[in-house]
């Protein structure tokens, strides 16, 4: 008896680390000291900075594995893994400065899981942090075989004088929603249960989706929102406040960014809910106030700033090719959202 016939291949996990590398080492920044290999990675702080804040986040992709892993779509569940930490970390103005992910399998099958790290690969790429490190852990007995789960870790840095933390906000202060990419990570649970009770076949055409099959809408990954950070505040915009709208909604994540005494009033009418919301509710007989309380509804992140910065910032975001709308307003009130339909 050896360890392969327990169930756990060395050589293909050092096969696996070695098809992979060149996807992690593209994402180095100048920060990062050494390469792959190590017990540890290793990476400086950038240069310059005078009193430096580490802001530190950690998720997963939730079930929204499961769907995936039935389609066999393994890279887009790779960028939701750093979407869904990397857009949490930067609403206090961070810059991502680093990201780790942890693979746990039944058996590793290094085409997926190659699949996979390349999506991380792609979405440290793009929210500008390098995949510093990770972990791939076979474990079988404990997972079945070909299914696998995803942990993620992103490190960002601020400097303690520019950090955005919600004490600017003040009553008046307007609310910008920018838009989802979908029901990115968030709510699966509610999703894969309506889909089974209602026996939808992921692969077939929707005439509610304009076409598209469920797989096609539900397994969009999500938007990663650090460019348009980086450049909301390299352009000056007073940026008073941020929000990542994940599982609960507007209405449980938008009060997290903001101070005692002044709640969110939100005018639902701002913008056409997307079609696939509308979908699930209609074939699931979901509750008005639980899909808010469920599903982002199109609206992924919400930026909160002064009216004077209103109009340039929806010109920013447009031209980053991005969705944006005026959202609502900020107001005095206890802590929650005004304005939302039948109680939610």
């Amino acid at each position: 008896m050896d360890y392969r016939s327990a169930g756990v291949d060395v050589e293909a996990g050092r096969a696996f680390v070695d098809r992979i590398r060149s996807s992690v080492e593209a994402t180095r920044r100048p920060e990062v000291v050494g390469g792959l290999g190590g017990f540890g990675g290793l990476c400086r702080l950038p240069p310059g900075m005078r009193k430096p804040l580490l802001v530190a986040g950690t998720d997963g992709v939730g079930t929204k594995l499961e769907l995936a892993q039935d389609c066999g779509r393994h890279h887009g569940v790779g960028i939701d893994l750093v979407a869904m930490c990397a857009n949490d970390v930067i609403t206090c103005g961070a810059e991502p400065l680093f990201f780790l992910d942890y693979i746990a399998t039944g058996k590793l099958s290094p085409d997926a899981m190659a699949e996979v790290v390349l999506g991380i690969a792609e979405g440290c790429s793009r929210s500008g942090c390098a995949l510093l490190g990770g972990e791939t852990a076979e474990m079988p007995g404990f997972y079945s075989a070909g299914r696998y789960d995803l942990a993620g870790f992103c490190v960002a840095v601020v400097e303690e004088d520019e950090l955005i933390d919600g004490k600017q906000v003040v009553a008046g202060d307007r609310l910008i929603a920018v838009a989802s990419s979908g029901v990115h990570s968030n709510g699966f649970s509610l999703v894969r249960r309506v889909l089974s009770d209602n026996h939808i076949d992921l692969h077939a055409p929707q005439d509610a989706l304009a076409g598209a099959t469920a797989a096609n809408a539900l397994l969009e990954p999500t938007l990663l929102y650090a460019p348009l950070v980086k450049a909301l505040r390299a352009s000056g915009l007073p940026l008073h406040a941020m929000a990542h709208i994940t599982g609960g909604g507007l209405p449980e994540n938008l009060p997290r960014c903001l101070p005692k005494g002044l709640r969110a009033l939100v005018d639902p009418n701002s913008w056409q809910r997307p079609a696939l919301f509308s979908w699930l509710q209609q074939l699931g007989q979901i509750p008005e106030a639980d899909l808010w309380h469920t599903f982002n509804l199109g609206v992924g992140f919400v930026l909160v700033l002064p009216d004077v910065a209103v109009a340039p910032c929806l010109e920013l975001i447009s031209s980053l090719g991005m969705a944006g709308w005026p959202l609502g307003e900020v107001e005095i009130g206890p802590a929650g959202v005004a304005g939302l339909p039948n109680g939610a």
